[in-house]
């Protein structure tokens, strides 16, 4: 009769075998000692690590809203604002005629190469494959466009054709329909940019600051275990640990504090009235302009509304000043203090005189009296775009202190995280080092 062998023992996974250590460690005393030194270090170095993990990315978010996404916001608005005025500028030239001063040529010249030189620097900060790659790429072929309608419209307005009202009108036409849309798209996608920004700056780092109460509670209730078993009141080691991660959590939560209400003040006093002031300039712009274009084809375009036919630049001029009312009166709400009130103030007061100037005008236009409407709107004294110019002057004004205010407030935001995250490393580690040593203290009395 045969007999089998034996069948050998299944081999244990080095799971199960590193389980059973652990298991028969902790009949021990020194053997429990060894593991609650290991998961005490391991608790306070997870805390530094997502510390450091979450305040970096914070700050990070911080410096991008500062440095990046704010300027490229600001840098959008300006594009929009540059093309609005050399196109108001260009029809205050074709006003003039033959008479167009160097002053209006120059700021047509300066608000182009501000624009084509904005639209570089957006450029070179859009992600491949954006859609804010193809507005600029769009934008950057219709500007040489425009600005060879724009040169078109001079020349036969030099030599005295008509046909130069008709190469303005398509030239406007392409900026209002075409230019402006595209700019004002890259604008809100580069706020969109910046509130995505502040939406990774703000939140609490809950994660960390679950993580250090854990740690603290596991190094006081070894300290107290220790103190039942030996009544001794301190261990160093672990008072060290203690510290170390109570600065921690405490340096997080204060400068977290600072940073996010530093931030929103940046937000609340800059950003919120920064976009109300780029839209008021921008429609005193969109006003001018149309203002000025009412004379050029007068009364060639005309839309109807609700039955009645008025004059399509006319129409459109009382939408902008209504927009522009609009805006100053939400500006001077959230202005917080003189510096940004006075100008905003001013503006309204500019916009009150431009409105009367601009009704005369109009009364001398639809009388037949093109010459004195025409001096009433580009004249050398008491004309509406003395008004203009006051109005985009103090809202200039206005736009300069909210980005002071702003940039101020957010520097502060991100100041206050300044140093965590490297400092967080190196106390967690150094807390860590501290419960091991205390740890190891405890261990020597067994041998």
């Amino acid at each position: 009769m045969t007999v089998a062998a034996p069948v050998p023992p299944a081999r244990r996974t080095a799971f199960v075998e590193g389980a059973e250590r652990v298991r028969a460690a902790a009949t021990t005393e020194p053997g429990r000692l060894r593991i609650i030194g290991a998961v005490l270090a391991l608790v306070v170095v997870a805390f530094g690590a997502v510390t450091a993990w979450q305040a970096g990315a914070r700050s990070a978010a911080a410096d991008d809203v500062l440095h990046r996404s704010q300027p490229l916001s600001s840098g959008a608005a300006d594009i929009y604002r540059s093309l609005a005025d050399a196109n108001t500028a260009a029809s205050s030239g074709f006003l003039a005629g033959g008479q167009e001063n160097a002053s209006s040529r120059d700021r047509y010249e300066k608000d182009i190469r501000t624009a084509a030189s904005g639209l570089v620097t957006a450029a070179a900060n859009a992600d491949p494959g954006s859609a804010s790659e193809a507005t600029i790429a769009r934008l950057n072929r219709l500007l040489p466009e425009y600005k060879g309608l724009i040169e078109r419209a001079r020349t036969y307005n030099r030599q005295g054709y008509p046909v130069g009202g008709a190469y303005l009108r398509y030239a406007n036409e392409k900026m209002q329909k075409e230019m402006l849309p595209a700019a004002e798209t890259l604008y809100t996608t580069e706020n969109r940019r910046l509130d995505a920004d502040y939406g990774h700056a703000r939140p609490y780092p809950w994660a960390a600051i679950a993580l250090g109460l854990l740690a603290l509670a596991a190094l006081g209730w070894a300290q107290h275990r220790m103190y039942r078993r030996t009544n001794r009141v301190l261990n160093h080691g672990l008072v060290a640990a203690s510290a170390a991660t109570a600065l921690v959590l405490l340096w997080l939560v204060v400068g977290h504090a600072i940073a996010r209400s530093g931030l929103d003040g940046s937000y609340d006093q800059g950003i919120r009235s920064l976009n109300v002031l780029h839209d008021a300039r921008i429609a005193s712009l969109k006003a001018r302009g149309n203002e000025n274009l009412s004379l050029v084809a007068r009364g060639a375009e005309t839309i109807t509304v609700d039955g009645k036919p008025y004059d399509a630049y006319y129409y459109d001029f009382d939408k902008d000043m209504a927009v522009l009312g609009k805006g100053l009166s939400e500006a001077a709400d959230l202005a917080d203090d003189q510096g940004g009130t006075a100008p905003v103030e001013a503006a309204q007061g500019n916009m009150a005189v431009w409105k009367q100037r601009h009704a005369s005008a109009r009364t001398e236009d639809e009388n037949g009296n093109y010459q004195q409407a025409l001096d009433k709107v580009i004249g050398a004294k008491g004309a509406t775009g003395e008004c203009f110019d006051s109005v985009d002057r103090n809202l200039a004004r206005a736009i300069d202190h909210e980005q002071a205010e702003f940039r101020q407030s957010a520097t502060d935001g991100r100041n206050a995280m300044t140093g965590l995250p490297v400092g967080a490393a190196v106390l967690a580690v150094l807390g860590a080092a501290g419960a091991v040593a205390g740890i190891g203290r405890r261990l020597s009395e067994y041998r």
